[in-house]
């Protein structure tokens, strides 16, 4: 922009204005918050304004000369401190990402493609393009009373979330080995988000305390040997049973609110909630992310409609196809807030011996 106005002041009556040492000095201002192209072009066209100027008013002499050493000069060394500074900010986005990775693969673990009598696939969707985590969390692990699983979505944004999503998950990996009460596995939850937010502190107190409490929406299930699932819900969206192509929502008969908002149960207490999860059904837990996600419209994604479209797929390929028709519905293919996606089918013992077999064979296979 301002090549461009020296180059205007050059061809106007204020000609007469000296604009040598200000285009001089632009590659170096552009390196400051452009890459080496740009520093490249921004010099390029400094040193095009003086060469013309020079020549349409026939100002050639020993200041023209000076000035295009020095843009020369200043072009060549702010191009060099570009690339620099680029290769360092580069190096430094990659150490963060391998970090965030890290956090990712402890947070959020890949889910075992098979536990006990389900199969289970999982899928985390960031909304930020250089996000690898966020405040949704998943698990899914196989415990003496069966395959126990939780999807939840924290409140807010960043790294307060990203803490809760931490403490919330921790809790339940390890309550679901000792509790036998699918209830109590969500008190504990609830009672290790209580600590968290009341400890001082506490990343994102602060700012905390001039909002409402911090809560995360839950949902626990399990899937005993037995054909029922079991489900707990705490204020979130409700998972969705596939059988025969149909999806029904397992809406619970009593809702409850979110963990952290204690205060608002005032019913005796709860029980779980059991429904028939028979082989070949399939069962999706989801956060809001995937239901709330708009299109031009303003129109919320039909997930329903959705996964009665992709049920005859692998679970892979089932999420795989729902994150392609998310996308596609989306504004500009990007989601407004990050979502994960728990998908757990229910195997009879044929297919379940069928599927160890095959297990099995791969192991002998590699060895």
């Amino acid at each position: 922009m301002i090549v461009l106005l020296a180059l205007g002041i050059e061809l106007s009556p204020a000609h007469v204005i000296y604009t040598g040492p200000i285009l001089a000095a632009m590659p170096a201002l552009a390196s400051l918050t452009m890459g080496p192209k740009g520093t490249l072009s921004t010099a390029t066209g400094a040193v095009a304004v003086t060469l013309i100027t020079a020549t349409l008013h026939q100002s050639w002499g020993g200041q023209v000369y000076s000035n295009l050493v020095a843009a020369l000069v200043v072009s060549i060394a702010s191009v060099t401190m570009s690339k620099a500074v680029r290769t360092r900010r580069q190096s430094e986005l990659d150490q963060v990402r391998r970090v965030a990775v890290a956090a990712q693969q402890v947070l959020l673990r890949p889910v075992p493609a098979r536990l006990g009598p389900v199969r289970v696939a999982s899928m985390y969707l960031a909304a930020e393009t250089e996000a690898q985590i966020g405040g949704d969390l998943y698990e899914a692990l196989q415990t003496r009373y069966g395959v126990r699983m939780i999807v939840g979505d924290v409140r807010g944004k960043g790294l307060p979330a990203v803490r809760l999503a931490a403490v919330v998950l921790g809790a339940f990996r390890e309550a679901v080995h000792y509790e036998d009460d699918l209830v109590e596995v969500m008190n504990r939850c609830a009672a290790a988000l209580r600590r968290e937010s009341a400890a001082p502190g506490a990343v994102g107190q602060d700012e905390a305390r001039d909002q409402v409490e911090d809560f995360v929406t839950a949902v626990v299930a399990q899937v005993p040997d037995t054909c029922v699932v079991q489900v707990v819900n705490r204020g979130h969206p409700p998972p969705l049973l596939l059988r025969q192509g149909k999806v029904q929502a397992l809406m619970p008969s009593s809702p409850l609110p979110p963990l952290g908002l204690e205060d608002f149960i005032t019913g005796p207490p709860t029980k779980p909630e059991s429904y028939s999860f028979a082989p070949g059904d399939r069962l999706l837990l989801h956060t809001d992310g995937v239901i709330e996600a708009r299109n031009r419209d303003n129109h919320f994604f039909a997930l329903p409609q959705a996964m009665e479209a992709v049920y005859s797929r692998t679970p892979p390929e089932f999420l795989e196809q729902l994150h392609q028709a998310l996308i596609r519905h989306t504004t500009q293919g990007r989601l407004a807030d990050d979502a994960a996606m728990l998908l757990v089918d229910r195997l009879d013992e044929e297919a379940g011996t069928q599927v160890d077999a095959a297990a099995a064979f791969s192991v002998d296979a590699t060895r």
